[in-house]
């Protein structure tokens, strides 16, 4: 599928849509664990009519507390890296698939602006990470350009896209 740099709600739906036909051919169960979006990607696959029968759970989780609690990430791996890091979003997409019943997970953490950027990681810079039980976490980091709703939208659709990968490789 296409998308425009920014997608809209539509393009977002269709990811969604394909993702939950992958998802549904392999009997899998899906979570998600978000800090930058919000629950947005979470929102996206739960617009879909039948989302019950594939989508396990959503966790949101901004602060250091909640993705230590709620995902089991390493207070250590927050102070060394901090939570836009490789290693925590490795930590949170393997401790949301630890937590649930799902057979794959995606987490997302990152910095969606308008403040929060550093040198180091300037706003739009975003990790996300992807997990299919019995397989390898793997992340990647990218720099989304624009506003906020045009990071976090880009973000959603990214996840999307990389869960479809996911499945496929």
């Amino acid at each position: 599928m296409e998308l425009s740099s920014v997608p809209t709600d539509a393009e977002l739906l269709a990811l969604a849509s394909e993702l939950a036909g992958e998802v549904q051919q392999r009997r899998l169960m899906l979570v998600t664990a978000e800090s930058c979006t919000g629950g947005w990607i979470a929102k996206t696959l739960t617009d879909l009519p039948g989302s019950s029968a594939w989508f396990d759970a959503g966790v949101v989780t901004y602060s250091y507390g909640a993705k230590e609690a709620l995902l089991g990430v390493n207070p250590r791996t927050l102070e060394l890296t901090g939570a836009v890091s490789e290693e925590t979003v490795l930590e949170m997409v393997a401790g949301a698939l630890a937590r649930f019943g799902a057979g794959l997970a995606v987490a997302v953490t990152g910095i969606a602006g308008p403040s929060g950027g550093t040198s180091d990681k300037p706003v739009g810079t975003v990790w996300i990470g992807w997990k299919h039980r019995g397989g390898y976490a793997h992340a990647q980091m990218f720099h989304f350009p624009g506003d906020r709703e045009a990071v976090r939208r880009q973000t959603v659709a990214a996840a999307l896209e990389g869960l479809r990968k996911t499945l496929t490789e």
